[in-house]
């Protein structure tokens, strides 16, 4: 069995199989958000954890973690942020259920969220924040194949699905460039 990295700050995760599944692989504090039922007192804990210890935003790529990450973005948005891809947070059995998340990630796909967090993707000096004209001319939005394309784009950059308004806020929030996104959307056509 390989030694546990230690994680130095504290991972927020909505439930507890989550911290279960985390903790198989790391020495690793976290804050749980009972699933949906996140609220102002949470916010306010996590503004202190946020200052003393710094937070990863783990949560499930789902309709309510994609929910409970954007209230906390709203509130602290200095915090890091780690996304699994859904295909890695699906059960690995039938007994399991249909439920997705980090619970059923396997430690590699864990491993790629958290190294991807936090520095590597913080903004550069110099960074010039994308605009929705960036967007539309990666065909990124208000075009016929503009939902596969941010799909696409997403998955390479490990930064969790979201639809056109939401994505210009996450690619800013990353710090990713206009030169990333180039990059990344070159392999778009080799990829179908």
């Amino acid at each position: 069995m390989r030694e546990k990295r230690k994680i130095d700050k504290v991972l927020v995760v909505e439930g507890r199989d989550d911290t279960a599944n985390l903790k198989r692989f790391y020495d690793v504090e976290t804050y749980e958000t009972r699933g949906s039922a996140i609220n102002q007192e949470d916010i306010e804990r996590l503004k202190v954890l946020q200052e003393k210890r710094g937070l990863i935003i783990f949560t499930d790529p789902d309709f309510q973690g994609e929910r409970i990450r954007k209230i906390i973005m709203a509130q602290i948005p200095e915090a890091e942020h780690a996304f699994i891809q859904r295909s890695e947070g699906q059960p690995k059995s039938k007994s399991k259920g249909h439920s997705l998340g980090i619970e059923h990630a396997d430690f590699e796909a864990l491993e790629l969220a958290l190294a991807l967090a936090g520095e590597s993707r913080s903004k550069s000096e110099g960074f010039i924040e994308l605009e929705l004209a960036d967007l539309q001319s990666f065909e990124l939005v208000m075009g016929k194949e503009s939902r596969r394309r941010r799909e696409y784009l997403c998955r390479e950059l490990r930064i969790g699905y979201t639809n056109g308004k939401q994505l210009l806020k996450r690619l800013n929030l990353f710090g990713i460039s206009r030169d990333k996104i180039a990059d990344t959307m070159k392999n778009y056509m080799n990829h179908e």
